[in-house]
């Protein structure tokens, strides 16, 4: 089962590696990890996406709770969130195909970024599946490269918690 967390730390040096540490000290996998300051300039805020039954994620929790740079781990596995990502994708574009590869972008409000005489690179954000929609849509006009964010989220509404 996938899990997506949200680990509010203390803006530190090591902070991070000694939560990469956890995870691969104890055999789990991180899909995706994304890290950035919040409101508050002390406190980041990490969004981690790992696979495993309730048990793993339940010990997973527990060992985030007891490093000492950790303010709250908030699991948002069968809660209501606002789920986000962004993608650049270079994409082959010859003169024959750019008008097709355009209206792909504009369908899924994506922007070019930068042209180059036989590619576009586009930027598209949101949820990841409509990331996965638009590289499926592109994948036969030649894909030449790739980076993606991995998702970030928010609680809905109230939750989500400090920063």
């Amino acid at each position: 089962m996938r899990h997506t967390i949200s680990v509010l730390v203390e803006n530190e040096f090591g902070v991070l590696s000694r939560v990469s540490g956890l995870f691969s000290g104890r055999g789990f996998n991180i899909e995706s990890l994304s890290v950035a300051p919040t409101l508050d300039p002390s406190v980041s805020r990490m969004t981690i996406v790992t696979t495993g039954d309730d048990q793993v994620l339940e010990q997973i929790t527990k060992h985030l709770n007891k490093l000492i740079d950790t303010i709250k781990v908030i699991d948002f596995t069968g809660t209501d969130y606002v789920e986000r990502e962004l993608a650049l994708i270079k994409v082959n574009a010859e003169e024959s195909l750019r008008a097709e590869v355009l209206r792909i972008a504009d369908i899924f409000r994506s922007k070019v970024v930068d042209v180059g005489p036989r590619s576009y690179t586009l930027e598209v954000t949101g949820a990841p599946g409509k990331i996965n929609a638009i590289l499926e849509l592109l994948r036969p006009f030649g894909i030449k490269e790739i980076v993606r964010t991995g998702p970030v989220v928010l609680g809905r509404g109230e939750k989500g918690g400090k920063g």
